[in-house]
């Protein structure tokens, strides 16, 4: 799979690169792209499929020089390997009989245009193909233009070849001469536009096909979005192909260009050398599971209750704020001691009835993994773990135990602080994966039903792991060249260390869990083909999706990121190392809008890049942002301003296109004052009721002001 097939020189900086991508090749359509990387550092670039063949399995590329990822790509030779290629990405050409159809393509742009003429053509249209370059070198692919087309015109800057001239004239000779009644254009940005105004003027319906800037490719990081007709669309889910009379080009061509400065830059890098039967045995093993086990019981009696409440909850080792705001890649909780955790064991109180199991969305057995770190049985609380759960070092660091587990725990009803259930949780994942004896939960007998995952993500993998537990034959499809979803490109390493995912992994590979990368479920393979290859359950756990964006101007200025885009270029593609082709804007003063945790990622990660002044911008207060009390504290800590109960009403750019200022809207409420906030408390068992929602209103104020950033 990805090998070259052939290499051929079209010209000076175009290559035909014909590759082994079989599945691929089975589902491609006219108009489908692919995603490829080259190197472990490689940056995803998109590139449409110009041909395929079903039967010999491979699909044709046509490349031309630009950059530094394309150049990499050029540089290989037959035989190689193309590091990840995945799709087919976007939607299939809209082919239908037309009538008389102008296909205008320029440079590379001529090679996603040959399928589509070839489609059109058996379509039944009349096919004018109109092929246009700076010289006659750069015309590619004419012979195969003439043998699907009635008519081929040809175009060229300097006159070496065909008519001397631009597209937009061979375009306009056709309109004049006879009736056209669509036109499909792919090339060049800026001649898609003039060709869109040229055909708008004669209200001829075009077609253009846009290759923007991308990161993941399958509608997660919202890098690829435009205006089409006043409305943010996104490249590689809603097109390639789109209304070209509908195209803002001009916004276009400035996010096109947002990183060419680091490309330039970056360039220096290619001159730089590549280097079932119960026995005794499990009667026992389950009732040394059990609260009335022998060694719980003498747990329990070993210390009273008062004196297990009265030791104070431990505090995690965190690196100092200065110094890590500086790190990308050190983990900021430095985990516990053996000492920290024997003594927060201890607070524990094995309850007869524990709210914290119930609280635990994986039904973790809390207080026996915890009884295990009380009696020095480290690894054995690691087994627990992994009875239910497939990613336990993974969910002590990330998972928002305030809110579900220890939000039970009975200390609360004490006034105390609750078990450090989590970073017991961490401790004892870590502590297994540090000793080199990982052990492999116990796996029922294989059933030979096989269960297809789509995603890699936390829900894919914990099902996964699951049903690799029940005995099921576990393939996980993921779109990435990554297994681990958003644990991947959307958690960063001071938060979540990939070497910690990455070892969670590898346990599910030893539990029979194959993992399939650079696959598109939908694209790549249907529904239908996982079926005909055996399949019986499909669990889908393809994530959040598209980004959602505010739809306020100047929302698509240059250097205005989504926080999967931002996040997926940093984590994932690891842009910000000087060895990454992936580029990344480095901004002095950087605004965050939102209050989640993926907001609190996104700004401190900014600090992390340099940023002098980073800052959130939430609409709501502080107490209501659905971010973890540990994050804000840890942003606060780094430096990061808040700005709260505000919410941006535009984006200013500057002649560039790029983002230079933000008016905020300032909501100021009168309802934080003490008569309110009584009211509130009283009235707060009935905020379902009519009568609630109407005295609230009367209550509530919002003062609004402007104010820019």
């Amino acid at each position: 799979m990805n090998k070259i097939i052939s290499k051929e020189h079209f010209s000076e900086k175009v290559f035909k690169l014909v590759i082994e991508a079989p599945l691929i090749a089975k589902s491609r359509k006219a108009g489908h792209f692919v995603i490829v990387r080259v190197g472990e550092k490689g940056e995803r670039m998109p590139l449409t499929i110009a041909e395929a063949d079903p039967v010999k399995g491979t699909i044709t590329l046509v490349v031309q020089e630009v950059g530094l990822s394309s150049t990499r790509l050029c540089e290989l030779n037959e035989g190689d390997y193309i590091t990840d290629v995945v799709g087919p990405l976007g939607q299939a050409t809209h082919i239908d009989n037309f009538g008389t159809v102008v296909c205008a393509g320029g440079g590379v742009g001529v090679a996603p245009m040959l399928p589509i003429v070839q489609a059109l053509k058996a379509a039944g249209n009349r096919v004018i193909t109109v092929l246009a370059g700076r010289t006659k070198e750069l015309i590619i692919l004419e012979k195969e233009m003439r043998e699907s087309s009635d008519e081929v015109i040809i175009m060229t800057d300097d006159g070496s070849y065909g008519r001397k001239g631009l597209v937009t004239e061979g375009v306009e000779e056709v309109i004049k001469r006879e009736k056209v009644d669509k036109c499909f254009c792919i090339g060049p940005a800026i001649m898609m536009k003039f060709v869109c105004l040229l055909t708008k003027k004669y209200e001829i319906p075009t077609d253009v096909s846009l290759n923007t800037i991308m990161v993941d490719g399958t509608g997660m990081c919202g890098a690829c979005r435009i205006t089409i007709g006043g409305k943010t669309k996104f490249v590689c889910v809603d097109g390639p192909e789109f209304d070209g009379h509908q195209v803002d080009f001009d916004e276009m061509l400035k996010r096109m260009g947002a990183f060419k400065s680091i490309e330039r830059e970056e360039m220096h890098k290619l001159e730089e050398p590549q280097t079932c039967q119960a026995t005794h045995e499990n009667v026992q093993e389950a009732d040394e599971k059990s609260r009335n086990a022998a060694w719980r019981q003498e747990l329990r009696k070993s210390m009273k209750a008062k004196e297990r409440t009265a030791i104070p909850r431990v505090e995690m080792n965190e690196l100092d704020a200065e110094y890590r705001s500086h790190s990308r890649k050190e983990e900021v909780n430095q985990g516990l001691t053996e000492e920290q955790a024997l003594t927060e064991a201890k607070r524990c109180l094995d309850c007869a009835n524990p709210g914290c199991t119930e609280g635990c969305p994986v039904g973790i057995d809390i207080p026996r993994f915890i009884k295990n770190i009380e009696r020095g049985e480290f690894l054995e609380a690691a087994k627990t773990l992994k009875e239910t759960s497939a990613l336990p070092a993974v969910c002590g660091r990330v998972c928002p135990q305030e809110k579900q587990c220890e939000s039970k725990c009975i200390h609360l009803k004490m006034n105390e602080k609750p078990v450090a259930i989590g970073y017991l949780e961490r401790f004892a994942a870590d502590y297994e994966r540090e000793s080199g004896q990982i052990s492999v939960p116990e796996i029922k007998e294989k059933n030979g039903i096989k269960v297809a995952v789509i995603g890699s993500g936390p829900a894919g993998l914990s099902f996964a792991g699951d049903m690799a537990k029940y005995g099921y034959d576990v393939t996980v499809f993921e779109a990435l060249h990554e297994i681990g979803g958003v644990l991947k490109y959307g958690i960063p390493e001071f938060r979540l260390p990939n070497k910690v995912v990455d070892v969670e992994i590898d346990n599910l590979a030893k539990m029979g869990v194959e993992f399939v990368k650079d696959c598109i479920i939908g694209k790549t393979l249907s529904v239908e083909q996982l079926e005909e290859e055996g399949f019986k359950g499909i669990f889908v756990a393809s994530g959040a999706g598209l980004p959602n964006f505010m739809n306020i101007p100047g929302e698509n200025s240059i250097n205005i990121l989504s926080s999967n885009e931002y996040l997926t270029r940093v984590n994932l593609m690891d842009a910000a190392s000087e060895d990454s082709d992936t580029p990344v804007p480095f901004g002095k003063c950087v605004a965050v809008i939102g209050g989640g945790n993926t907001a609190m990622d996104s700004v401190r990660t900014a600090r992390r890049l340099g940023a002098e002044r980073a800052m959130i911008i939430y609409r709501r207060s502080e107490e209501e942002m659905p971010a973890r009390i540990e994050e804000v504290k840890h942003a606060k800590e780094e430096g990061v301003e808040f700005l709260t109960l505000h919410n941006p009403i535009e984006y200013i750019a500057d002649e560039q296109g790029k983002v230079k200022q933000v008016p905020v809207r300032h909501y100021p409420r009168i309802a934080e004052k003490s008569k309110y906030n009584l009211y509130n408390r009283l009235i707060s068992p009935f905020k379902d009721c009519f009568a609630y929602r109407w005295m609230k209103k009367r209550y509530i104020n919002y003062e609004i002001a402007d104010t820019h950033l």
